[in-house]
């Protein structure tokens, strides 16, 4: 049986160099995320940040603000385990109407996300953090792509929840999986997936420039990093 085919926007991506020489490590056990480090041709390991790394939600947060502190708090939380390892680390919501849509506790909560976005344009945010354990330095970028979803019929909307694709995705849609439905209007595919790959060449050129000495007095928040 012939593997499926990859979406057109896993094709033609691009690696280069880490600006260490550490190995790479995704703190996330994210298929999704992992499928895109593998199609660019990058060699890492994976190693799952801890459930508590990605909870609690800051008073007037935004989803940018959230996505930055979850990426860094999932970075901090591997690197405090190794020597040794050039971390990355991300996390990914959609926004709608004010509202942050992380992934669906459950069928009727994912019916309720999908409800809310049938028919409107909304933004997904991944937060991004990259961490040298050696140097003890980091970088933490946010990037936003804009959806729009067309409105879903009663039907299309039972189809959608009985195949179960929207566990474990943010915004209760995988856009991978090829959805008429639902396209870009603006910003990177790979971002929605939940790894912004044409920015993360761009942190990784830049790293030795722009990334910053971490305080490891407090891990728990980026700080300044913040974008």
């Amino acid at each position: 049986m012939s593997e499926p085919s990859k979406p057109p926007f896993m094709s033609g991506l691009q690696a280069v160099s880490l600006p260490t020489a550490e190995s790479l490590i995704l703190a996330s056990g994210s298929p999704r995320r992992a499928q895109l480090l593998t199609a660019a041709g990058y060699d890492f390991t994976v190693m799952v940040a801890a459930d508590d790394a990605e909870c609690g939600m800051c008073s007037r947060e935004t989803a940018p603000e959230m996505v930055a502190r979850y990426a860094y708090r999932k970075a901090a939380d591997v690197v405090s385990r190794i020597d040794s390892g050039f971390v990355l680390a991300a996390d990914t919501v959609a926004s709608c109407v004010g509202q942050i849509l992380g992934k669906p506790r459950n069928q009727e909560h994912a019916e309720e996300i999908l409800r809310l976005l049938s028919g409107r344009r909304h933004d997904v945010y991944t937060g991004v953090c990259l961490w040298s354990a050696q140097q003890n330095r980091c970088v933490v970028d946010v990037v936003r792509t804009e959806l729009e979803m067309l409105p879903l019929t009663e039907n299309m909307l039972d189809e959608y929840l009985d195949s179960m694709k929207w566990e474990g995705k943010a915004g209760a849609f995988g856009y991978q999986d090829g959805h008429d439905w639902l396209f870009v209007r603006s910003g990177s595919e790979s971002n929605v997936v939940g790894l912004p790959m044409e920015r993360l060449v761009e942190l990784l050129e830049n790293f030795n420039a722009t990334a910053e000495t971490v305080n490891t007095g407090s891990i728990s928040s980026p700080d300044n990093r913040l974008p």
